[in-house]
């Protein structure tokens, strides 16, 4: 098999992978004993084939290029046929920087014929900054960084996604504007009556309002080492884990607490969110059934759609939890790889999502009930490499920067008022301060 061939296979396990995760998210019991023997299988096979992808981008780089003089020259065929990784593209960078940086000419028709395939595009990218040596990767390169992002973020794969054309920077959406479940008030106005015969049936219509995302940036920096330049396999690899982790950080803590400010509106600071108040006398930095089963009361749909999201400081608490039933009681909380083999901790029969980015104990937001199907992000494809050789000039540093275009906010402007009952609902309700 050829380098690419290899690559596309390795993609194609992984597309099966996803498949298996994406409808195990669609049933209550998420993940089955079936679904892990299965991804298992997938995945050996492709750490059986990067092996061989390592082995062949390693010869691919030996054989493609060669230095001469003051001249650079990258010889392979065109890049529309050629393979043509991550780290050879950087390292191919690095080269024109360097020559550039000295006056001298530099020639690489590898890198340029890349540059011109993805510039004409039909999903379109953002450019590069010349000036700094700006150099534009497409979404067959930038997908390594986008996929570890989407692997290591809990909140970011469950919400509801759209991508943004190529042309536009921002997307509106019409949303119900639905605050209350009166009559008259339901779906923004639709109101149904009971007709006695011959009488006129009363008109009434759904008020509607714009939901409006405006794409941000975010960004992150990497400083390779020489030792790392040097082996283009290594270079991939290293870059998309830092890079890839630290990007999936940014946006979760975005989704999670984000002001809206050059950043996403994140939940806590939603005007939808609930926020549930402890208990009379309850102690500081604790949580009770009472709080959960508050909590629970207070979502609107179906509790399937549902996760917990905590910071794990409270998982002493929640595992000990239980309801009283007569002298003993009765478990509230579930342990992951028990005998029903759950993939997660459980409470109330809903997953429980341990994060970075849920607050410190005690404090609103330590732990969250939330619909994340409820929570729009809006993206556009590809990511943006650029690279500068004069930000630590006098240390002779080569520096490396991602940006990732993304926005987001729920998609509820307010909690909603109940046909029934004093309580508000909403798809995110979190536990009062303590």
């Amino acid at each position: 098999m050829t380098l690419q061939e290899l690559k596309a296979k390795y993609g194609n396990l992984q597309n099966q992978i996803d498949a298996v995760k994406a409808e195990a998210e669609k049933r209550p019991d998420g993940l089955t004993k079936a679904d892990y023997e299965s991804i298992s299988a997938l995945m050996d096979e492709q750490d059986g084939l990067k092996a061989q992808i390592d082995t062949a981008s390693r010869m691919e780089a030996r054989g493609d290029s060669f230095v001469e003089g003051s001249k650079v020259e990258v010889v392979g065929l065109a890049a529309e046929a050629s393979p043509y990784s991550l780290g050879e593209y950087v390292q191919d960078a690095v080269k024109i920087a360097d020559a550039n940086r000295k006056g001298q000419s530099v020639s690489v028709p590898r890198a340029d014929a890349y540059q011109r395939r993805i510039k004409n595009a039909p999903t379109g990218n953002s450019e590069g900054v010349p000036s700094e040596g700006g150099f534009l990767v497409g979404t067959d390169m930038g997908s390594g960084i986008m996929k570890r992002v989407y692997e290591n973020n809990e909140l970011l794969t469950r919400c509801e996604r759209r991508t943004i054309s190529a042309n536009s920077n921002g997307i509106k959406i019409n949303g119900l504007d639905e605050t209350s479940r009166a009559d008259g008030s339901r779906h923004g106005g639709v109101r149904g009556y009971w007709v006695a015969e011959g009488n006129d049936i009363t008109s009434s219509r759904p008020k509607w309002r714009r939901i409006e995302l405006e794409l941000k940036k975010v960004a992150a920096l990497y400083y390779p080492t020489d030792e790392l330049m040097s082996d283009a396999v290594a270079l991939e690899q290293e870059v998309t884990e830092a890079v890839g982790d630290e990007l999936s950080f940014k946006i979760q803590d975005a989704i999670y607490r984000g002001d809206g400010a050059g950043k996403p509106l994140g939940i806590l600071n939603s005007p939808c969110l609930i926020e549930q108040a402890k208990e009379t006398g309850q102690a500081a930095d604790t949580i009770v059934y009472e709080n959960v089963l508050k909590m629970w009361t207070r979502k609107w749909g179906p509790g399937s759609n549902y996760i917990w999201i905590i910071n794990d400081e409270t998982i002493p608490q929640l595992a000990v939890m239980n309801v009283a039933v007569g002298t003993g009681g009765a478990p509230v909380f579930i342990p992951a790889g028990d005998a029903t083999q759950a993939p997660f901790n459980m409470l109330f029969g809903r997953p429980i999502i341990e994060i970075e980015q849920a607050s410190a104990i005690g404090d609103a937001g330590d732990i969250m009930l939330a619909d994340m199907s409820q929570y729009l992000i809006a993206e556009k494809g590809g990511t943006q490499f650029a690279m500068s050789i004069h930000v630590q000039f006098v240390n002779d540093e080569l520096v490396l920067r991602w940006i990732v275009r993304i926005d987001g906010q729920p998609t509820w402007n307010a909690a909603l008022t109940r046909y029934k009952g004093a309580n508000t609902k909403s798809p995110f309700v979190v536990l009062a301060a303590r």
